[in-house]
């Protein structure tokens, strides 16, 4: 049985100010100033027009986080942030939380939105603000080229030559699944404002001649012809459950027979009270999207079940579902 929360933990739980001080820091891109040369606080105030006192107190605490570090009246920064929160540096995440720091408002009306049921947004951030949406996908797109490999050969996609990655963002997975796999060619479905990242990601991978893309909304536009495959990765968190039946069902149409769709997202525990992390997201997903949740990978099933699919797995737990198709739907 797991131990009670100390009263300590519930006020460290219940603390956003190191959150609220390193997203300020990366948008002063503080980081960026500092990889040229340390400085002490009043030195930097200078370069980067900021007030002394301020940003004083603000270095001190990034040190007390152990993100920067001090000597002798300096402040530099720590490997990690030379890694990952200098904008020239190839596996900068800047962008990724610059975002969550958009969403700062968003997270202030959570009570208003427990209260009321209505999301503060209306629109997701990839239809708002398409520079901020191309730049986050270029994150998530680093981040998650390993998995993308890890999924490749989890499906075991041998004999496998068509496939769909339907909100296939920038594609990793589509590149990484025909690097994998020789015979494959792929498709991304997207917005069109999302596509310029994909189709450069796919370039720079040398895959044009075996990766496709085609815009529109996966809601209401076709899908194109039928494949051997259906990817539908972290898509479903975005949208309701009626919606989400209705996208399963439509791809079990787009389906070659014995052909096989995968649902790849976080899924909660029967309970819904673990994964913690997931539990959490949901919270993130209610008052950043008008309509989105996360959902029991039992829920994901029945979808598919629903939808005509005649064989239904759960391939990794509350990760990954699998429905293969026999006959026609």
């Amino acid at each position: 049985m797991p131990r009670e929360l100390s009263l300590a933990e519930i006020f460290q739980i219940g603390y956003y100010w190191e959150t609220k001080i390193l997203l300020t820091a990366i948008k002063l891109d503080l980081f960026s100033v500092l990889d040229s040369r340390p400085d002490s606080p009043s030195g930097l105030a200078k370069r980067v027009s900021l007030d002394e006192r301020g940003l004083s107190l603000l270095l001190h605490a990034l040190a007390a986080m152990r993100i920067v570090t001090k000597h002798e009246g300096r402040f530099a920064n720590t490997s990690v942030a030379r890694k990952h929160l200098v904008k020239v540096s190839p596996d900068y995440v800047g962008h990724l939380l610059v975002l969550h720091d958009s969403e700062w408002m968003n997270w202030g009306k959570l009570e208003e939105t427990v209260r009321t049921g209505v999301s503060p947004v209306r629109q997701h951030v990839f239809e708002t603000d398409p520079e901020m949406g191309a730049n986050v996908l270029a994150v998530l797109d680093r981040i998650g080229r390993g998995s993308g490999v890890n999924l490749a050969k989890v499906l075991q996609l041998d004999g496998v030559e068509r496939m769909l990655d339907v909100g296939g963002g920038a594609g990793t997975n589509a590149i990484a699944f025909c690097r994998e796999y020789p015979r494959l060619s792929a498709t991304v479905f997207d917005l069109p404002s999302t596509l310029p990242v994909t189709e450069r990601s796919i370039k720079e991978a040398g895959l044009e001649d075996r990766i496709a893309v085609k815009p529109g909304d996966f809601n209401t536009d076709s899908l194109g012809e039928r494949y051997d495959l259906v990817l539908l990765s972290d898509v479903l968190h975005y949208q309701d459950a009626q919606t989400n039946a209705r996208l399963v069902h439509k791809t079990f149409r787009h389906l070659t027979d014995g052909g096989r769709l995968v649902i790849k997202d976080r899924f909660l525990d029967p309970d819904r009270t673990s994964p913690a992390w997931t539990t959490a997201f949901a919270v993130h997903i209610l008052v950043n999207t008008e309509q989105g949740d996360c959902f029991t990978t039992q829920e994901a099933m029945d979808w598919i079940t629903r939808a005509g699919f005649a064989s239904v797995t759960e391939l990794e737990p509350r990760a990954i579902v699998q429905g293969i198709k026999r006959g026609e739907g």
